[in-house]
């Protein structure tokens, strides 16, 4: 039964529980799943092959690990052809919003004679992985492919795992090769991630691992991370809700149902100001839930982890938004722009009635994998940043370096570098 809880009493009974649902445990998984990466990094595709008949009932032979040109033509006749356009309409925003985070190389005098300065430079390969347990996600294959193709990451190859007759599912087969994937492979879990982090014969070894997936693909990217660089931490879906007496109660009952209808284990907020405002979006609730195709998921997901909380005053929904730092937080107030400098922690923000959590997941432009568990309150979102390194870069003019001796000689002398010290000096001493 869905109902409203005050703000503190849902401080005293439930706060915690929310603040550390990013805390997954990986002990029940982390045996299994290093075992599965030491047989991968062992046995290489024959483990991959083994594994891929254990957990999805699938027979492949080596030959069929990787996705061959006439499968990815076979996907084009699969899937309505009108979703070409719905690709490239995203694809094209995307592009957008991830070209404007690209910076050219960047220079700055610090001193008369000194100049420090940046330059990007994108991973050389970069693995992608996409989920495909309970549904295809081809808009995740152009979230984290397309950003790469910004950053011009020479090579980008992707994971995922067969369907129950060996193939990819062909949205997924098409948005990737819409978004120029190198490679792609039939190979998902654990086993996946292993094989991206130390290559096998088929599946190449990247330097980065960028991409969501379940508790195992979780605890495997966190064990590869002393070997290979990951992204962020993406689990459960989340949604938190700011409303006033202005907001539409329908409005807010479909964005939490978009959420909700993701998992069992979504956290769904709503923060509001108003009684009625509550009470309409949880009727609003219950008759929607029965009409949904995934009913059952949205169903457990409210009636575990959905929380609709009455508050004082809109400053008092935000510093309890800021304690939970969700991964998606909505602000339909009058004039939601108005508390935006005071979001700290938050994955994405949706202002207003209109930009719904959809817009975002699928074609505003911005990037759908988010910190979600609370990991808000330290990470950033998926970006350019992700596919390249920043390196320093420092020129100094003779005159430069002369000016600001005096000033490095004394931090090494102090920091016990005498070698440090020399190698400044050295180049004022009188030509011999």
């Amino acid at each position: 039964m869905l109902e409203t809880v005050t703000i503190n009493d849902f401080k005293k009974q439930y706060l915690e529980k929310v603040i550390n649902r990013g805390k997954v445990q990986f002990e029940d998984v982390s045996f299994a799943v290093s075992k599965i990466i030491s047989e991968v990094k062992q046995r290489g595709d024959a483990a991959l092959l083994s594994f891929t008949e254990k957990f999805d009932g699938i027979k492949l032979n080596k030959d069929e690990l990787a996705v061959n040109k006439d499968e990815i033509k076979e996907a084009y006749k699969k899937i309505d052809s009108k979703f070409l356009d719905v690709i490239n309409i995203a694809k094209n925003n995307i592009e957008k919003y991830h070209q404007a985070q690209f910076r050219e190389p960047w220079f700055i005098e610090t001193s008369k004679g000194v100049s420090v300065g940046q330059i990007m430079k994108p991973y050389k390969r970069v693995g992608l992985y996409i989920p495909g347990g309970r549904a295809p996600y081809p808009s995740t294959v152009l979230m984290t492919a397309v950003p790469a193709k910004v950053a011009k990451v020479k090579e980008v190859i992707l994971c995922t795992p067969p369907q129950k007759k060996g193939n990819i599912d062909p949205y997924i087969l098409v948005a990737a090769n819409e978004v120029g994937i190198d490679k792609i492979f039939k190979v998902g879990g654990a086993q996946a991630i292993a094989a991206m982090a130390y290559g096998t014969s088929s599946i190449p070894k990247v330097e980065k691992i960028v991409g969501p997936g379940n508790i195992y693909v979780q605890a495997a990217k966190q064990i590869v991370n002393v070997d290979v660089r990951i992204d962020l931490p993406a689990g459960p879906s989340e949604v938190l809700i700011i409303s006033d007496e202005n907001s539409n109660p329908n409005f807010i009952a479909t964005d939490i149902l978009s959420q909700a209808e993701h998992e069992p284990g979504t956290f769904c907020f709503l923060l509001t100001t108003s009684s009625e405002i509550a009470k309409a979006t949880i009727s609003k609730l219950n008759k929607l839930i029965p009409e949904l195709p995934k009913k059952e998921f949205a169903s457990e997901a409210l009636e575990k982890n959905g929380f609709f909380i009455l508050v004082e005053s809109i400053e008092e929904a935000i510093q309890l938004a800021n304690e939970i730092a969700p991964e998606h937080l909505e602000i339909q107030i009058k004039d939601p722009k108005s508390v935006l400098d005071k979001i700290e922690n938050a994955g994405s923000i949706f202002l207003g009635d209109f930009s719904p959590v959809p817009l975002g997941d699928f074609a505003a432009g911005s990037n759908h994998v988010l910190p979600s568990g609370g990991a808000a309150r330290y990470y950033s979102g998926l970006s350019i940043m992700d596919y390249v390194k920043l390196i320093d870069v420092i020129e100094s003019t003779k005159e430069g370096l002369n000016k600001l001796k005096d000033c490095v000689v004394n931090f090494a002398k102090v920091e016990g570098f005498q070698a440090h010290a020399n190698s400044i000096m050295e180049r004022f001493k009188p030509n011999e």
